[in-house]
C-alpha cells in the first residue's frame, strides 16, 4: 500500500446522472459502485478522502451551484468531516487549497477517482504527477462519454476512457483497480 494515501474523488456529482438520462452513452457501468467502494473502504481503514466539487462559471452549465447537477451523487456523498473542495477549472489544484492540505497532512500518495476521465480527473492526475505526488488512478472508478471529435467523427466512450488511461500510465500515474486498492487498504489496516 501507498505510504499514507489520500483518496481524491473528482466530481461525482448529479449533472453527470443528468446526462446519461437523456441519453448520453458512457463507458464503466459500474464505476460509481466503485466509487462508493472505495469511499468505504478508506473509511473503514480510516484515511484521507477529499471530495472535489465542480462549480461551473459558464452560463448555460448542468454544474452550476444553484443547478440540480451541482449536487453529489447519492453513493458518494460526503460525510461529516470530509472536506469538499469546490473549483472552477478542471484541475483540482487550481484555485483551491487542495496542495498545501496534502503537503501539510504528509499525504504523498493519491489514489484518484472520479468523473470524467478525460476531462476533471486527467488534468488533476497530471497535474498531481507534475507536482511530484505519488498518484493512483482508478481505471474502473471513473468514466467518460461518448463524443464528437474535432473531424465529426464519433468517439467511444470506451476508447477515449482508454486513450485517455494510455496517456497517463507510468508518466503522471499508475493505472489500478478498485479490488487492487481496496486490498492494499485492508492489508494496510491489518498491518
Amino acid at each position: 500500500m501507498l505510504a499514507k494515501p489520500a483518496l481524491i474523488l473528482i466530481d461525482a456529482q448529479m449533472a453527470f446522472v443528468e446526462w446519461e438520462r437523456a441519453g448520453q452513452r458512457r463507458n464503466n457501468s459500474d464505476a460509481v459502485d466503485n466509487m462508493a467502494r472505495l469511499l468505504d473502504a478508506f473509511r473503514r481503514g480510516g484515511l484521507a478522502i477529499f471530495h472535489i466539487r465542480h462549480a461551473s462559471t459558464e452560463k448555460d452549465s448542468a454544474l452550476r451551484p444553484e443547478r440540480s447537477g451541482y449536487q453529489p451523487i447519492l453513493q458518494t456523498r460526503e460525510r461529516a468531516g470530509e472536506p469538499v473542495l469546490v473549483k472552477h477549472v478542471n484541475s483540482a489544484f487550481i484555485g483551491t487549497d487542495l496542495e498545501m492540505r496534502l503537503r501539510e497532512a504528509g499525504h504523498q500518495a493519491l489514489v484518484i477517482a472520479g468523473i470524467t476521465t478525460n476531462h476533471c480527473v486527467e488534468t488533476t492526475t497530471r497535474m498531481a504527477g507534475n507536482l511530484g505526488f505519488e498518484a493512483q488512478l482508478v481505471r474502473d472508478a471513473c468514466y467518460t462519454f461518448d463524443r464528437v471529435g474535432f473531424d465529426g467523427r464519433s468517439e467511444s466512450a470506451e476508447a477515449i476512457h482508454n486513450m485517455t488511461l494510455s496517456n497517463l500510465n507510468g508518466e503522471f500515474a499508475a493505472i489500478v483497480t478498485t479490488d487492487t486498492v481496496i486490498a492494499a487498504v485492508a492489508d494496510n489496516i491489518a498491518a
